[in-house]
Formats: structure tokens, C-alpha cells, sequence
């Protein structure tokens, strides 16, 4: 219905014209005018009713879009919000007994950057250790070959550098630390312990051969190493840590930074340098496709290569906006002794949680409490997740983060099948862009990547 503003603002002219004409025109013919006037504004009435009506159903529309428009890339959106009104409990196939359900990396793809490696920064930063010297020697070495790292992790000097030659670099700063930081047995603070040559020399090439055994050795080898510096911890240690590095690394800019060794201190290993990102950011769109997921019935499922230990906070702690229950997070695990305190060593009651141990694990711990389906919707962005993406006859939908990956390998390869299938109705993987320079989403298949300003769609 029209408004009484609209009413008399239409009215307006009929009156200037009714005085206007007044004085010269006969009753007979102010009879025909008033008519057609009459007429006109009937139907600008009419026009406004149904334009006010449109816009009415429009906003209608909007309401009824089960999933915020957000950032996502344009395709991607409408096959993800079909997959959740087709597969939710508003769904006729829709089964209670065996729900649909949803599973995620998290570095990368739930969230911006890896809280798995901005924890283990966090740990150096902060000497969040429990382990003796003599601990440490044993975490560090655990598993690691001791051929020479690959030719781009050599020193400074150009020349090689292996695990046992950095590994005695390392336990000799961390004993000096050890006896001097009072979080240990010393009683400097750890301001003062910053100081030392010996912490410098240490926090360098700990974090330098994060990167090198991840460089150089497989991925069975490389990513469980990082979990062995929580050894003399427990869950709720490690639990403790992560949130603060969390906080941390979401109000921390969005850089690469560069970590030298003293070169006073040149050791068995000699001078090294060490360049890697910092900061992580949370994805409101990820949080917002997590909560409409599961509030149309769809389970969500987190199968991350992190310590499971470390993902928990960010999963499940509603100050960080995702909200998942802690038995929905699967992740590395160790072996604790009868005091719950972590082991050096894999846990192999559990997989790996990357490559095809993900796919183990959604087939052994998460397909069977729901009736054996396959997941209906996965997401990744790394070759970890390669497995998980393509393994599941039964999957309507695979979102890779695009990082720009080696298009001739692992999700590389899917990354490409998105691309060549991008206009087809079949297609099952999409990618999604995003600016790493912003820590945001870009309503994209291209990324930008952190230091650039340019996007890219498929690595060259």
C-alpha cells in the first residue's frame, strides 16, 4: 500500500494544474482532466505498490540463503549451498540415524597460514620446553635420517648440514639455557636469556630445522617431528600453550620474517638463516559454513597434520568463532605414560594424520558413526589432503584452498581438474582464492600471495 507521503506527493501536480487552468478552461473539460489525472495516479499507485512488493521478495531471497554470501568465489557458492540444502535435515533423504557429514584440513583451509608452526614459534619465542638436554637430543633426532639436508638448506658458507651436527649445535645452546633461564634451573629471566648469544644461536637453528627436515625428508618423517618438542607435556600443557599462541598470531601482522644464528657461534653446523611467515587469521566464512552445516544437520569433522593438541583451542573455544565439539578434532598423536605425560614417539594406535593416513582415519573413526557413508563435502589445500580429496567415491564436493601448488602433483593435479572443469555441471572441485597479504577470502580461484600483488590462478 502506498505510503501517506507518497499519496500527497502525487497529488501535488494535480492541483497545481487544477488552479492553472482554473480561471480559463469550462467544468466540462476540468471534468476530463480531473479524470485522466485520476487515471495517471493509479497507476504511478499501482507501479509503487508493486515495486515496494519486488523489493519485498528480493529481501525474501536473500533471507533464505542457507549460507552467507561472503567472499566465496562465485561458482563455488552455488554448488556449496546446493550440497547443503540437498544433503540437510530440510532434505526428504534426509536420515538422523546416519547423518551427512563435512571433513577439513585446518592450516590453511579453515583458517589463514598454520597455527601448527606459529605454536612451535611461539614455544621458542617463549622456552615452552619440559624436556632435559638429554630429552631434547632424543626428540630432535627421532626418526630423522642422518643424510645431509637438500642442497637449498645448506649454511651460509655453503656447506651441508645434517641432523647430527646441528642437533649438537642445538642441545650445547639449550644447555647453557637451560641452567640459566629460571622457567628451568637458572634464575635470569627470560629477557635476560634472550641476550645470550646461545639462546639466538638456538632459536635459529631449532626453527632453521623445522624447514629442512620438512625440505628435504617425506612427509611420514617431517610432520610428526614438529610434535616431539611437546615431550614432558600434557594435553592440557599443550592445550595451554596453543591458546596463547593463538591470541598471539591473530593480532600479529601478516610478514615473513627472517631468523639469523650469531655468527659468533658458528658450532658444528656453522652460520644459518631461516625466512618464514608469521601471523595467522581466523575465515569468517569457514566459520559461518561450519555453524550452517551443522544447523541444517550436517556433522563437521576437523583431520588435521597438527598436533591434535594444538587445533583443540581453535576449534572448539567459542572466542574463536568455530565451535566444534573436541571428539569432531583428529589430529597427530603420541604416546603418553600412565601420568598422561607425552612421549617421543608416534602413537600407532593412530594414523598419520596426513596423505592416506587421513583417508584411514575418516574411513576408521568417523564413517562408522555415520551408517559407513562417505563424507558428502571435503576441504583441503596441501598434498596431505590429496588422498582425502580424491579417495571417497561417494564425495559431492572438494573445495582446495588455492596455494598455488605444483600443478604436475598431488592437489596440484586436482587444483588443474578444477580449472579444466570449471563450465562443466559434473564439476566436483572448485578452488578458492584468497589475499595473503590481507588474511581475507577474495570472491576468486585466484590467489594472491603474501609479498605480491598480483593473482594468480595456476602455478607457473
Amino acid at each position: 500500500m502506498a505510503q501517506p507521503f507518497q499519496i500527497i506527493g502525487s497529488l501535488l501536480p494535480f492541483f497545481l494544474i487544477k488552479n492553472f487552468f482554473g480561471g480559463f478552461l469550462m467544468k466540462k473539460h476540468r471534468l476530463f482532466l480531473v479524470c485522466g489525472l485520476a487515471l495517471f495516479m493509479v497507476g504511478q499507485s499501482s507501479k509503487t505498490t508493486e515495486s515496494s512488493k519486488a523489493s519485498q521478495e528480493t529481501s525474501v531471497k536473500k533471507e533464505d540463503q542457507v549460507l552467507e554470501r561472503g567472499q566465496w568465489e562465485d561458482k563455488l557458492y552455488k554448488k556449496l549451498s546446493n550440497v547443503i540444502k540437498e544433503n540437510g535435515k530440510s532434505s526428504s533423504k534426509y536420515d538422523e540415524s546416519a547423518k551427512p557429514y563435512a571433513v577439513f584440513d585446518w592450516d590453511n583451509t579453515t583458517v589463514i597460514n598454520d597455527i601448527g608452526e606459529a605454536t612451535f614459534t611461539y614455544q621458542i619465542e617463549n622456552l615452552e620446553f619440559k624436556m632435559t638436554p638429554e630429552e631434547l637430543d632424543k626428540a630432535i633426532r627421532t626418526n630423522i635420517p642422518e643424510d645431509n639436508f637438500k642442497e637449498e638448506h645448506n649454511n651460509k658458507e655453503g656447506n651441508p648440514v645434517n641432523i647430527d651436527k646441528i642437533a649438537k649445535d642445538i642441545v650445547s645452546d639449550y644447555t647453557v639455557i637451560y641452567n640459566e633461564y629460571k622457567g628451568f634451573k637458572g634464575s635470569k629471566s627470560l629477557e635476560e636469556v634472550k641476550q645470550l648469544d646461545e639462546y639466538k644461536d638456538f632459536s635459529a637453528k631449532l626453527r632453521y630445522l623445522y624447514e629442512a627436515i620438512g625440505g628435504t625428508f617425506s612427509s611420514d618423517i617431517s610432520y610428526p617431528w614438529v610434535t616431539y618438542l611437546f615431550t614432558g607435556m600434557t594435553s592440557k600443557e599443550v592445550q595451554a600453550v596453543s591458546e596463547k599462541s593463538i591470541e598471539r598470531a591473530l593480532k600479529e601482522d601478516l610478514v615473513y620474517e627472517t631468523w639469523e644464528s650469531p655468527e659468533s657461534l658458528k658450532g658444528e653446523a656453522g652460520q644459518v638463516e631461516i625466512k618464514f611467515k608469521r601471523g595467522v587469521r581466523a575465515v569468517k566464512e569457514m566459520q559461518n559454513l561450519y555453524k550452517t552445516l551443522q544447523d541444517n544437520g550436517i556433522d563437521v569433522y576437523v583431520v588435521s597434520a597438527s598436533f591434535r593438541d594444538v587445533i583443540v583451542p581453535f576449534a572448539t573455544l567459542d572466542k574463536f568463532g568455530y565451535n566444534i565439539t573436541e571428539d569432531h578434532v583428529y589430529g597427530m598423536e603420541l604416546v603418553k605414560n600412565d601420568s598422561g605425560v607425552i612421549q617421543s614417539e608416534y602413537n600407532n594406535d593412530y594414523f598419520q594424520t596426513q596423505g592416506e593416513g587421513k583417508t584411514k582415519t575418516i574411513k576408521k573413526f568417523i564413517a562408522d558413526k555415520h551408517g559407513n557413508q562417505d563424507p558428502i563435502l571435503i576441504a583441503g589445500d596441501s598434498n596431505g589432503d590429496y588422498a582425502m580429496l580424491k579417495d571417497f567415491d561417494g564425495l559431492q564436493m572438494g573445495i582446495i584452498f588455492n596455494l598455488l601448488r605444483d600443478p604436475s602433483k598431488g592437489i596440484g593435479l586436482l587444483s588443474q581438474t578444477a580449472v579444466d572443469t570449471y563450465d562443466s555441471k559434473d564439476a566436483k572441485y572448485f578452488l578458492q582464492g584468497r589475499d595473503e597479504n590481507k588474511g581475507v577470502l577474495i570472491k576468486s580461484r585466484e590467489t594472491i600471495k603474501l609479498g605480491t600483488d598480483k593473482a594468480q590462478l595456476i602455478k607457473k
